[in-house]
């Protein structure tokens, strides 16, 4: 598949996750964390345009000057931006505005594309189809929260979202001994999973199944939010100041458990995987089960031995470089460096990861008490 080719699918799918919304549910920023749909597909255009077609496009001429502004999620070195919480103060430009400039920036990457480009776009472009998919599993997530948080909680969608049944839980051991973490290959990776190292790992358990719903509410039963021996002091406080007390888009209507999906609110599947839990939640399970989640390298180490994909998991990794780690010159370089404090890594893919965006060594990261994103529990011991 060439490039073209390539540029064509991603761009596509992005505007196909949009489809079933209607204009005003591009608009929506419900909280600081989700973009509202329509900033997402300017963006991705504005990241194509910024760090290509401005620079390798001879007689380029930006669709809008002002959009930098607009656009520019958090990279400094290009320039001044619109704080992520206005983003959904924004009623203009339109929809309607955006997908104009989004064709705007498509027929001119596809006109830079059937040219004889030079080899060096290749990196560059490798990087915009992969940050465009990142952008898909958010847009996903992001329309679920929006639609998650309508009291009317309209579907998005009946075909999206699969429904998961885990086996009777189980665990493998794995052996001590010292293993080879990080990426190696020749594909597209995250500059943070460069810096392929040795760790030694003690024997450990890890279970070959994610925790289920049914095991959760266990969990809520057993007075698991209130007890505070299960919890870090952080999280305890967390449950407290926020008054959480079941997963995100859980509602007990009449002694049932419901909870929000894509196609609207439905009872709770005890066999379903648990879904929407932050890394609070899971530490206090784990703790409650008398067991621990898995560092990122146990994880790693064990992967390929057991199914993975279905939620993103939590482990008890602090989001840190990899030995030897440095940030590319520029823009570029604060993809993912700048963000490594305070954060847990997350392992694994999701039933929303984009195909073809998902392998062993990736590293997700997310502050420990976010949630909207598909996270969910794989205990170790």
């Amino acid at each position: 598949m060439d490039f073209l080719e390539r540029y064509k699918i991603v761009r596509k799918r992005t505007e196909d996750i949009c489809r079933p919304l209607e204009t005003e549910d591009f608009v929506v920023q419900p909280v600081a964390d989700v973009s509202p749909p329509k900033w997402h597909i300017g963006h991705t255009t504005w990241f194509f345009e910024t760090f290509i077609l401005k620079n390798y496009l001879q007689g380029y001429k930006e669709f809008n000057p002002e959009y930098n502004y607009v656009f520019n999620s958090y990279y400094e070195t290009v320039g001044a931006r619109v704080i992520r919480t206005d983003r959904g103060n924004l009623s203009r430009p339109t929809v309607k505005d955006i997908f104009q400039y989004r064709k705007y920036v498509d027929d001119s990457m596809e006109q830079l594309l059937s040219t004889d480009y030079a080899n060096e776009l290749n990196e560059l472009l490798e990087l915009g189809f992969n940050h465009e998919e990142q952008h898909q599993e958010l847009l996903l997530t992001d329309i679920k929260y929006i639609l998650g948080n309508n009291p009317l909680f309209p579907a998005y969608t009946p075909s999206i979202e699969t429904i998961e049944h885990s086996s009777v839980e189980s665990f493998i051991t794995i052996d001590e001994g010292i293993y080879e973490i990080g990426f190696n290959g020749s594909s597209f990776c995250f500059d943070n999973e460069l810096g392929r190292h040795k760790v030694y790992l003690p024997q450990f358990e890890i279970a070959t199944t994610l925790v289920t719903n049914g095991a959760f509410i266990e969990f809520i039963e057993a007075g698991g939010y209130t007890d505070f021996r299960h919890w870090h002091a952080e999280g305890l406080d967390w449950v407290k100041n926020n008054n959480i007390s079941a997963p995100m888009y859980w509602h007990s209507i009449y002694g049932t458990w419901h909870h929000y999906t894509y196609t609207g609110l439905t009872p709770v599947n005890p066999h379903d995987l648990l879904n929407h839990i932050s890394f609070y939640e899971a530490a206090a399970f784990a703790a409650w089960k008398g067991m621990r989640l898995p560092t990122e390298f146990e994880w790693e180490a064990a992967a390929d031995k057991f199914t993975w994909g279905q939620r993103w998991e939590w482990t008890e990794s602090a989001y840190l470089p990899y030995p030897g780690f440095k940030k590319a010159p520029g823009a570029i370089g604060e993809y993912n460096g700048k963000f490594m404090v305070n954060q847990k890594v997350l392992r694994g893919a999701s039933e929303v990861t984009s195909p073809g965006h998902s392998r062993i060594t990736y590293r997700n990261f997310f502050h420990p008490h976010l949630r909207w994103q598909y996270t969910g529990i794989r205990l170790a011991q």
